[in-house]
């Protein structure tokens, strides 16, 4: 594992407490970095605690992503605890199961807009100016490759997470001579309990999509945004780095 340092560094991921996010947590504490998980599952939070605590510095908060003002209090709460928030991780996303457009029903559709795109906004809105303040900071957003292709059957998913790839590449711009890095991965997709809500049809068609044959792993994933996360990535703001097995073409 080559060494990312993230010594000193005190990072706030989102849907920590599994998946991408949890892979996420594990490579930052190896980094160095302190990880407050926010989560809505107490049980999964309680879980992760317990089982990253003995690699570092962790703590969790409860928090509903899509309140704006349970997102407020995260932010009061980690701020308040940790004193600052160098990094931030927007990895919490829900894909709402698969049909075509006409027949998804409009609250789930809804739903998967409010998970994966509000919710950073609300996140962003909330840490922002605590990062503006101390005149540094990294965001990394976990979009996906669905967000720059349309996947046929998930036109809620892909339209939320090509909403997050525009929100990364605005916000950079915003930040960019704040000292405040904004960067989006666009991934293929990963075997992770999201796949628990799609169809088997929907993910035989995303791996053969895949040149290199394989669904993407959480730690290259992780790997990737531990990078994107570090004093390393000085000059890539508002970009969009692909890990999709050769899958993008873009």
């Amino acid at each position: 594992m080559n060494k990312i340092d993230l010594t000193g560094r005190v990072a706030v991921i989102t849907g920590g407490a599994q998946g991408i996010g949890y892979a996420t947590a594990e490579r930052m504490l190896a980094s160095g970095a302190s990880v407050v998980l926010w989560d809505r599952n107490p049980q999964s939070l309680a879980e992760a605690e317990q089982a990253l605590s003995a690699k570092g510095s962790v703590k969790t908060v409860l928090v509903e992503l899509v309140q704006e003002a349970s997102v407020k209090a995260a932010a009061e709460s980690t701020l308040t605890q940790c004193g600052k928030v160098d990094i931030l991780v927007n990895n919490a996303g829900i894909t709402g199961g698969n049909a075509t457009t006409w027949e998804l029903d409009s609250q789930v559709w809804q739903d998967v807009i409010q998970v994966n795109l509000v919710a950073p906004y609300f996140v962003c809105k909330a840490l922002v100016p605590a990062m503006i303040a101390a005149g540094y900071g990294r965001i990394v957003n976990i979009a996906s490759i669905a967000g720059k292709e349309g996947n046929p059957n998930a036109s809620h998913y892909s339209a939320s997470k090509a909403g997050l790839i525009a929100l990364t590449k605005s916000l950079g711009k915003e930040l960019a001579q704040k000292g405040i890095m904004v960067n989006a991965i666009t991934p293929a997709a990963a075997q992770t309990p999201i796949f628990d809500s799609m169809t088997q049809e929907h993910i035989d068609f995303m791996l053969s999509k895949i040149p290199m044959g394989r669904f993407v792993e959480v730690d290259e994933i992780a790997a990737m945004a531990s990078w994107l996360a570090s004093a390393d990535c000085s000059f890539s703001t508002g970009a969009v780095f692909d890990i999709s097995g050769g899958r993008g073409t873009y």
